[in-house]
C-alpha cells in the first residue's frame, strides 16, 4: 500500500454500495487518500471499480483503528448515527459527512432537493422528466439509487445544469454542511422510521427540515400548505429563503409566490418569485398519475421545473409522456371492467391513506382493497373513515392478518383472508363489480411472504395478467 503524501487528507467511506463507491471515486479524484470499508460483502461491479481505481477497501467487517486514523468519514445513510464506530469518531472530533454532502462540494450545477415522507420518488422522477423534456442538462440522484458523487465526477465530459436529488431523512441528517439547494421541495411529514429517532416525531421532522436550514433569499422552498406535519414543525417565520407553498385549493392572496389546483378545470396555476402576480397555468388532463396525492406531487414538480426555467407549453407536453416508477399507483390491467392498481410501495399507513383518499368513487363503484404484511406497529384509525366510505371489500394478504381484521371489522362489509398473491387477486376479482378498482396498497412491509415490495408488486401484476387471460369462474 502506498504511503499518503504529507498533508494529504485521509478519507474513509463506510458502506460500499453505489453511493459509497461513487463517493470513493470522487474523493480520490479530488486528492484524498481513500479507504472504503463495508461490514458486508461488496457486489462484484463495485469491487472491480475500486480495484481499477487503485482504491484500498475491505469487506466483511470494519478495521476500527484504520478508520479512526482518518481525517474524515463519508458514511452510508443506512448506518445509524448511534453505531459504536461513529460514536467513537465523534468523540475524536472527526468530520462525518454523507455522499450527497461530499458531492455538493465539487459541483457548480444547481441542486434541486426533494424530501418528504411519501411521494419523494414520484416527485423526483417527474421533476427530472420535466426538465429533461424542456431540453435542460439534468442529472438524477440520491435516494432513487443513483450516486450524485459518481455523476459529479463525470461533469468534465458530461456537463450538467441541474441535479434533481431525492433526499431521505437519513441522507439529510448525515450531511455535515448545509446543502443550500437552488430550490427544494418539502412534500409532507408523517410518522415513519421513528425507531431511528428515539420514537420522537419531532426529531424525525427535524431531520427532514435540515433541507431548509440554511437556504437564503435567492433559494426557494416549495412546500405543502395542506400538510399538518409541515404546518406543525416548519417554522415559516424563521425561514430565510423564499417560500412557495402549494395547495389543492387556492391559497390566500397573501401567499406569493404559490401554486394551486383547480379541480373543475383539471389545471394547475402558479405564480413565481419576482414575477409580480402573473398567473401561469398548466393542464393536468393528460397526466397519467392517479390520485389526489399525485396532484400534490405534480404541483411540487411543476413549481420546481418552472423555477428552473421550463415554460408552460413544455411542462404540459412533458406531463403527458411521464411514466412513474413501478409499484406506485401503477395501472397493471383491467379485467371484467375492473381496474387493477399496484401501489405495493405503500408500506405505511400514511401512504395507503393517500392512495385510498385519492381514488374517486361513484354511486355504484367502490374499491376492493388488498392489504397486509409485516405490521410495523400500525395504527389504522385514520383509515377507518375512508374504508367505510370507499371500500367494498378488504382482502387481507399476510402471514398474520389478525390485527388488520380486528381493525376493519364492522367498518368494511366483506373481509377475506389470503396468504398468497394469486389467491388475493382471485378473491378480489370475485368481490369486485364492473367500474370498481382493485387496489394493492398494503400498509405493511412485505417480508412475511415476499422478498421485498418490488417482488410483491411484480407478483400482483403477474396474477392480474393471469386472471385477464382466463374467464371468470
Amino acid at each position: 500500500m502506498e504511503t499518503p503524501a504529507e498533508n494529504q487528507q485521509r478519507l474513509v467511506v463506510l458502506g460500499g454500495g453505489e453511493s459509497g463507491v461513487g463517493a470513493a471515486l470522487l474523493a480520490q479524484a479530488r486528492g484524498y487518500d481513500v479507504f472504503l470499508s463495508d461490514k458486508g460483502a461488496l457486489k462484484e461491479p463495485h469491487r472491480a471499480a475500486l480495484s481499477a481505481a487503485g482504491i484500498a477497501y475491505e469487506e466483511g467487517g470494519h478495521t476500527a483503528s484504520r478508520i479512526l486514523a482518518a481525517d474524515e468519514i463519508i458514511k452510508s445513510p443506512g448506518i445509524p448515527p448511534t453505531a459504536p464506530l461513529l460514536v467513537a469518531a465523534r468523540e475524536k472530533g472527526m468530520s462525518i459527512d454523507s455522499e450527497i454532502g461530499l458531492a455538493a462540494r465539487y459541483t457548480s450545477a444547481r441542486i434541486i432537493g426533494i424530501t418528504g415522507t411519501n411521494g419523494k420518488t414520484t416527485t423526483t422522477l417527474l421533476t427530472y422528466h420535466l426538465l429533461r423534456e424542456a431540453g435542460m442538462r439534468v442529472g438524477l440522484a440520491g435516494n432513487v439509487g443513483h450516486s450524485l458523487a459518481a455523476q459529479v465526477l463525470r461533469e468534465t465530459y458530461e456537463p450538467v445544469d441541474f441535479y434533481v436529488v431525492e433526499l431521505s431523512s437519513f441522507q439529510l441528517e448525515d450531511t455535515a454542511a448545509p446543502l443550500r439547494p437552488f430550490a427544494g421541495a418539502l412534500l409532507n411529514i408523517t410518522p415513519d422510521h421513528l425507531d431511528r429517532y428515539e420514537y420522537s416525531f419531532a426529531k424525525y421532522a427535524a431531520a427532514k427540515l435540515r433541507l431548509t436550514d440554511a437556504m437564503l433569499s435567492e433559494q426557494t422552498l416549495v412546500f405543502n400548505l395542506d400538510d399538518h406535519g409541515i404546518r406543525d414543525h416548519f417554522p415559516e417565520a424563521l425561514f430565510n429563503g423564499t417560500k412557495m407553498p402549494f395547495s389543492l385549493r387556492r391559497p390566500s392572496l397573501t401567499h406569493h409566490p404559490c401554486a394551486w389546483f383547480e379541480p373543475e378545470e383539471v389545471r394547475a396555476y402558479f405564480t413565481l418569485p419576482g414575477a409580480g402576480q402573473e398567473q401561469r397555468a398548466v393542464s393536468l388532463a393528460n397526466s397519467p398519475l392517479v390520485g389526489q396525492h399525485n396532484v400534490q406531487n405534480t404541483l411540487a414538480a411543476l413549481a420546481l421545473a418552472a423555477l428552473a426555467g421550463a415554460t408552460d407549453q413544455q411542462l404540459e407536453a412533458a406531463l403527458a409522456t411521464f411514466r412513474n416508477a413501478d409499484h406506485r399507483m401503477q395501472p397493471v390491467g383491467e379485467v371484467d371492467g375492473v381496474r387493477y392498481l399496484n401501489d405495493s410501495k405503500a408500506t405505511n399507513v400514511e401512504a395507503a391513506w393517500f392512495a385510498l383518499d385519492g381514488l374517486p368513487v361513484a354511486a355504484e363503484t367502490r374499491i376492493v382493497w388488498i392489504a397486509g404484511g409485516t405490521d410495523k406497529g400500525n395504527d389504522y384509525t385514520s383509515l377507518l373513515p375512508l374504508a367505510r366510505q370507499k371500500v367494498r371489500a378488504l382482502v387481507c394478504l399476510g402471514a398474520d392478518n389478525s390485527k388488520l381484521r380486528a381493525a376493519f371489522s364492522g367498518h368494511v362489509a366483506a373481509i377475506v383472508e389470503t396468504r398468497a398473491m394469486t389467491d388475493a387477486v382471485a378473491e378480489a376479482r370475485r368481490l369486485a363489480q364492473p367500474g370498481d378498482v382493485v387496489l394493492l396498497s398494503p400498509c405493511c412491509a412485505s417480508f412475511d411472504l415476499f422478498q421485498n415490495y418490488e417482488d410483491r408488486g411484480r407478483q400482483f401484476a403477474a396474477a392480474v395478467a393471469f386472471a385477464a387471460a382466463r374467464p371468470a369462474a
